[in-house]
């Protein structure tokens, strides 16, 4: 009875919805649809009104091939994309990782609730896909340092975003975080070695040896004396244009702030192996007057 009472308004749907949904390329409105008719029918069913469920379920059916589709679409364009018409030769965060940041942002707060294993699958593809596209934006950069912090702004530009849809994290967010995290270890070895290599060269191939040890070449006092030495002289220089870099490079200044603070710790650390080092030179102590005070 109530299927025929309700032909009538079934049949206009029917055609306008058949009418919109070829010409549907919006993903998001798509999934927000398949979640609202699974939304009336967990109502309809705490109601105990199930006249609907037959029509609902068909709708569902129609619904779900057209997202596959047009997430298919959004799919190829990040494998098929020009890479060199994409390229704005500008190291802060790229339109397309943004556009992608938001997309899937929007992708996973609609599933929050559902926990949705294809849907899960599809956005791991998309991760997969942008991952690619990213590296090779990246590579287009003529400096290895440029293409660090390019990934380092994109990185961190999509976990921003990706919080604000789940903030308790989740596969994707893990993913980005991870590749933040190395990309900026890398950033911070790069970006010490632009001051302090001579020093960076001697503590990780030499700082370790006994330099009482009987080996062919053993550590002098002259051999470290020119990098106490400089160290003291430009030290504060050195930082100060460092902290200018990470300013100019990183869009986001708590970012920026955090990657400034673990380059300071790593020289701490070289530092450190450099002052413990001489301690055990005979005759080091000559060099006291010239070392930077660790505190």
């Amino acid at each position: 009875m109530s299927s025929l009472i309700l032909s009538g308004p079934f049949a206009v749907i029917n055609e306008y919805f058949n009418s919109i949904l070829p010409n549907c390329y919006d993903a998001i409105g798509l999934m927000l649809m398949i979640r609202i008719m699974h939304q009336h029918q967990l109502i309809m069913s705490w109601r105990r009104i199930p006249c609907l469920d037959s029509y609902l379920d068909k709708v569902n059916i129609s619904l779900w091939p057209r997202f596959k589709m047009v997430f298919d679409l959004h799919l190829g364009s990040l494998r098929n994309a020009n890479v060199r018409t994409l390229l704005e030769d500008d190291i802060h965060p790229h339109y397309v990782m943004r556009h992608y940041a938001e997309f899937t942002a929007s992708l996973i707060h609609l599933n929050v609730e559902y926990g949705d294993g294809q849907l899960e699958l599809n956005m791991e593809q998309l991760r997969m896909a942008v991952d690619e596209l990213l590296m090779k934006l990246a590579k287009m950069f003529p400096r290895p340092k440029l293409q660090t912090v390019f990934l380092i702004n994109n990185y961190d530009m999509t976990i921003t975003v990706l919080k604000e849809a789940s903030p308790e994290g989740g596969k994707i967010q893990f993913h980005f975080q991870e590749l933040l995290k190395s990309s900026t270890a890398l950033f911070v070895e790069e970006l010490l070695l632009e001051h302090f290599s001579d020093l960076i060269k001697f503590v990780k191939t030499r700082a370790s040896e006994d330099p009482s040890s009987s080996s062919d070449k053993p550590i002098t006092v002259a051999e470290v004396e020119p990098l106490v030495k400089d160290f003291a002289s430009r030290w504060k220089a050195a930082i100060e244009l460092m902290h200018k870099d990470v300013i100019t490079s990183f869009s986001n200044f708590l970012c920026g702030m955090e990657i400034l603070r673990a380059a300071l710790t790593q020289l701490l650390l070289y530092y450190t192996r450099l002052s413990n080092c001489i301690k055990r030179i005979n005759g080091g102590s000559a060099l006291n007057k010239d070392l930077v005070s660790i505190s």
